[in-house]
């Protein structure tokens, strides 16, 4: 006992009747077997994947685009300090390498020697490409093109 005081009270009730479902209580189920232990679990981990991305709008370039030209998606100039790999506010000049001045605009299009266009890795958190993989001939019945606006989608769900 971890009480102050030794008298008997509610709490010994509860737990003597407890104590004693414990004890009357048959184990009906068998101990659930173990996991294999041969090895250790294989984590079903995430892949990696090298990503170049717009600096101004956030877009996924697409592999095979052009550096020196534009992104498809804002229009921002790629080969700019933003873009590149040794861009770093910190450091003089805002870039790791030595460049003899400082280039103003960070975001428009310049002839540094030194430019590297920034890749990140990413998680491949994309869904399966199912484009890819050709589907079966649709019945003539089912029309491919989707309904225009949900209601029509939803009347189409209890048609007769």
């Amino acid at each position: 006992m971890d009480r102050k005081y030794r008298q008997k009270g509610y709490h010994d009730r509860d737990s003597e009747e407890k104590k004693r479902n414990r004890t009357e209580r048959p184990s009906e189920q068998p101990p659930r077997p173990k996991q294999d232990l041969l090895g250790p679990r294989t984590p079903r981990m995430v892949g990696t994947v090298m990503r170049a991305r717009c600096s101004n709008c956030g877009a996924v370039l697409a592999p095979g685009f052009d550096p020196s030209g534009q992104c498809p998606r804002c229009h921002s100039e790629m080969h700019c300090c933003k873009q590149c790999v040794h861009f770093d506010t910190g450091k003089q000049f805002e870039c790791t390498q030595p460049i003899p001045e400082r280039i103003t605009k960070k975001d428009a299009k310049n002839n540094c020697s030194f430019f590297e266009l920034r890749m990140t890795v990413e998680k491949d958190t994309s869904p399966v490409t199912y484009a890819a993989v050709k589907p079966p001939a649709a019945p003539a019945s089912v029309s491919s093109s989707r309904p225009s606006d949900a209601r029509q989608a939803f009347e189409n769900l209890f048609k007769k």
